[in-house]
C-alpha cells in the first residue's frame, strides 16, 4: 500500500496523483506487463487453494467448510489492490467486474456489526481468541488497504463501505478501556491511519495511534503462552515500547510492518519524536540488519532478524514480504524527510530484493531469496528455494504482495510540492506536478543516461529535482559535476527544454564488514542499481561453482545481451577454478590451497537467476 498523506499531515514531499505518473515503455513496462498478465492467474491460484470458497460459504453464496489458516482472507485482500492499482494503471472492464464482483462477496460475508473473517464465521469459532495467530486485524488490515485502493482507482466505494464498517467494530471493541489485545501480525496500524487519510475519520487514527503505543507491553502474547509457538514477545515486535526500541527485531515481516504503521501514526500526529525513533530504527537495520541485496531477515527460525551482522548469505531467509514491507517504510520516511537516502533504499529494494522474488513471466514466486544456492541443494520444505520459484505456497502471502507492488510502481516514482518535481526512481515515464510534465527517457537499469524533457510548463519558476544514486560517483547534470543526493534545477521552464542527467556505471565491488562472519574473503559486485550473481548455466562446462574465485583487482566488463533472459547486461570477470574438493574439508595451516588456473567469470543481475532452472548460485564470491 503506497502511504497519500492528509493535507495536515508533517511531510516534506506528496506524491502525485495516480493519473501523474506513467510508465511508458522500457524496462518497467516489460515487468508490468508481465505482472497485469499474471493476475488472472493470481484469482484461479486463490480459488484452487479455496480462499475465495471461505468467502463464498461466509456469504451464504456457497455450502462446504472452511479451509486453510484463519487469515487466508489477507492474500484475497491483496490480489483485489493488485487488480485496483492495475485498474488506474490502464482501465479494464475486466479487472472492475473482478472488483465488484468480490467486493459484492465480502460485503455479503460481513456480519451485522462488521466483523468479517470468512474461517473463523464458517467454523464457528469464538472472535479474537487466538488473537496472537488468527490475525484477525491482520486480515482486517489487508482489506481496508484493497478498499482504500479501489476507492482511488475507481471512484467506487462498495468496498470501502465494508471497510469502515469493519473499522468501526474495530473502534467499539478495541482501545483504552476496551478489549487491550494487540493482534500478533502488525498491519493495521498502517491501513487504519490510510482509511483516516481517505474518510477523514479521525477514530481510525486514533486507534492506529493506540495500537502502535500499546505494542511492547506484552498483549500480544498472553502470560503462560507456549515458548515452543514462538512465544517470545520479540517475535511479534512486543518486547520494547516503539519509542525504547533501537532497531528491529524477531518476526522481519511483522517488524517492518510495524515500522511503516508507526512511521505513518508519526507523519498524522505531527509525532517528530516518534518519527525520529522510526528514522534510527531504519538506520540500525540499514547499517547491521540488511543483505547486500536489501533483503532484510536473517533467520529460517522464526522468519526473523537476526543479531547484528547475523547474515549469511546461504541460509539467508530474506522473505519477499519483508523486502516489501522495507520499502513501504522507506516510502513514508522519504515522504516524511525528503532525503534521497530513503530513495536509494526503495531502489536496491525495488530491483533486489522484490524483483527477484518472481520469474520473468511473473507466474511463480519465492517465498525465501536465498543468496546462495549449492550444487545439488534440495528442498525440504514448500517455501525452500532450492525448488526454484513456485505457482502459489500454502501460506501465500507472498505472491498477491508482488502483484499490488508492481502494479502500484508507477506511484513511486516521482513526488511533487507546490513548485516542483522530484524524480525518485528511473524509467521511461510520464511525470506532471503542479503544471510541470515531463518525459523521462532512459535506458535504465542497464544505462545510466536519462533525459527529461519538459512537455508542458507553467510560466513561473519551477524546480526539477533529480536524484543521485549513492553509487553514481562522477555523475553530471547538464554537463555539470553533481553530488549523490538531488540535483536540482531550478528556473523558469519552457516545452522542449531538456535536462540531462548522465551516470557512470562502472561495476563495483563490495566487501562486507569483518563481523559478517559468513562473507570473509569474498565479494559481491553490482553495477549501477543491480547486484550480480554467478549462476551455473553461465560458466564453462563442467565447472562446479563453488570452485571460482574471483579476481577483484580487474574491473568486470559489461556486454549487453538481448538474447539472455529477457535482455541483460551481464558482466565479464577474470577468475580462477580451485583444483576441487580435497580428500578432507580441513587441511593444516600453511599447507598451500591446491593449485587453481585461470578461467572468466559470467555474472547476470541477480533477479534473473533461476529462471532456466533451480540452478546453483552465489552472490557472494571467495577472493
Amino acid at each position: 500500500m503506497t502511504a497519500v498523506p492528509s493535507p495536515a499531515a508533517a511531510v516534506a514531499l506528496r506524491p502525485l496523483p495516480l493519473s501523474g505518473s506513467r510508465v511508458a515503455g522500457g524496462f518497467w513496462a516489460r515487468r508490468l506487463d508481465a505482472n497485469r498478465a499474471a493476475i488472472p492467474l493470481g484469482h484461479e491460484r486463490l480459488d484452487e487453494a479455496g480462499n475465495l470458497g471461505n468467502l463464498r460459504i461466509a456469504a451464504g453464496e456457497a455450502a462446504g467448510e472452511a479451509r486453510g489458516a484463519s487469515f487466508r482472507d489477507s492474500d484475497v485482500y491483496k490480489w483485489l489492490e493488485a487488480v485496483a492499482w492495475e485498474y488506474a494503471r490502464s482501465p479494464d472492464d475486466a479487472l472492475l467486474d473482478h472488483l465488484r464482483a468480490l467486493g459484492r462477496t465480502i460485503a455479503s460475508a460481513q456480519r451485522e456489526d462488521g466483523y468479517l473473517n470468512s474461517a473463523i464465521q464458517v467454523r464457528g469459532e469464538e472472535r479474537y481468541a487466538r488473537l496472537w495467530m488468527s490475525h484477525e486485524h491482520y486480515c482486517a488490515g489487508h482489506l481496508m488497504q484493497a478498499a482504500v485502493a479501489a476507492a482511488r482507482a475507481t471512484g467506487e466505494t462498495e468496498l470501502l463501505r465494508v471497510a469502515t464498517r469493519l473499522a468501526d467494530h474495530l473502534t467499539g471493541t478495541f482501545g483504552p478501556g476496551l478489549r487491550e489485545e494487540l493482534d500478533g501480525h502488525p498491519v493495521v496500524e498502517m491501513a487504519l491511519v490510510e482509511l483516516y487519510r481517505q474518510t477523514g475519520e479521525r477514530r481510525y487514527l486514533d486507534l492506529a495511534r493506540h495500537f502502535v503505543e500499546a505494542r511492547g507491553h506484552g498483549r500480544a502474547v498472553k502470560p503462560g503462552f507456549d515458548p515452543s509457538h514462538y512465544g517470545d514477545p520479540a517475535h511479534y515486535s512486543d518486547r520494547l515500547p516503539v519509542r525504547e526500541a533501537e532497531t528491529v527485531e524477531g518476526h522481519a515481516v511483522r517488524a517492518v510492518y510495524f515500522a511503516a504503521g508507526a512511521t505513518d501514526v508519526a507523519i498524522e500526529t505531527g509525532d517528530t519524536e516518534l518519527l525520529a525513533v522510526m528514522r534510527r530504527q531504519y538506520d540500525a537495520m540499514r547499517r547491521r540488519k540488511q543483505h547486500v541485496t536489501g533483503a532484510v531477515g536473517a533467520r529460517w527460525d522464526g522468519e526473523a532478524f537476526g543479531e547484528a551482522y547475523e547474515l549469511p548469505p546461504d541460509r539467508a531467509y530474506a522473505e519477499t514480504c519483508a523486502g516489501i514491507g522495507a520499502m513501504q517504510w522507506a516510502w513514508r520516511l522519504l515522504l516524511a524527510t525528503g532525503e534521497s537516502a530513503y530513495a536509494d533504499q526503495i531502489e536496491l529494494l525495488l530491483y533486489n530484493a522484490l524483483l527477484p522474488a518472481v520469474s520473468l513471466t511473473e507466474a511463480d514466486y519465492f517465498y525465501v531469496n536465498t543468496l546462495h544456492r549449492r550444487t545439488g541443494a534440495r528442498g525440504d520444505v514448500q517455501r525452500s528455494p532450492a525448488y526454484g520459484r513456485r505457482p502459489w505456497f500454502n501460506c501465500a502471502c507472498c505472491p498477491p504482495n508482488v502483484m499490488r507492488t508492481l502494479a502500484a510502481l508507477p506511484t513511486y516514482l516521482a513526488t511533487g510540492t507546490e513548485d516542483g518535481l522530484q524524480v525518485h526512481l528511473y524509467a521511461q515515464s510520464t511525470l506532471t506536478s503542479g503544471g510541470l510534465a515531463v518525459d523521462v527517457g532512459t535506458e535504465y537499469p542497464w544505462d545510466g543516461l536519462v533525459t527529461v524533457t519538459v512537455r508542458e510548463a507553467p510560466p513561473r519558476e519551477m524546480e526539477l529535482a533529480l536524484r543521485v544514486p549513492d553509487w553514481a560517483e562522477g555523475a553530471t547534470v547538464d554537463g555539470k559535476p553533481v553530488e549523490p543526493g538531488y540535483a536540482r534545477v531550478r528556473r523558469v521552464f519552457r516545452p522542449g527544454d531538456r535536462v540531462v542527467l548522465r551516470m557512470p556505471m562502472p561495476a563495483r565491488f563490495m566487501v562486507a564488514d569483518d563481523r559478517m562472519d559468513a562473507t570473509r574473503g569474498c565479494v559481491a559486485v553490482t553495477r549501477g542499481p543491480l547486484v550480480y550473481a554467478i549462476e551455473q548455466p553461465d560458466q564453462p562446462s563442467g565447472v562446479v561453482l563453488e570452485d571460482l574465485r574471483i579476481d577483484a583487482a580487474t574491473p568486470p566488463r559489461p556486454e549487453h545481451r538481448p538474447d539472455l533472459l529477457g535482455g541483460v547486461t551481464v558482466l565479464r570477470a577474470g577468475g580462477a577454478l580451485a583444483g576441487g574438493p580435497a580428500e578432507s574439508p580441513y587441511r593444516p595451516h600453511g599447507q598451500p590451497a591446491p593449485e587453481a588456473r585461470p578461467t572468466e567469470l559470467t555474472l547476470i543481475p541477480y533477479y534473473a537467476w533461476a529462471n532456466r532452472g533451480p540452478h546453483a548460485m552465489r552472490v557472494w564470491i571467495p577472493l
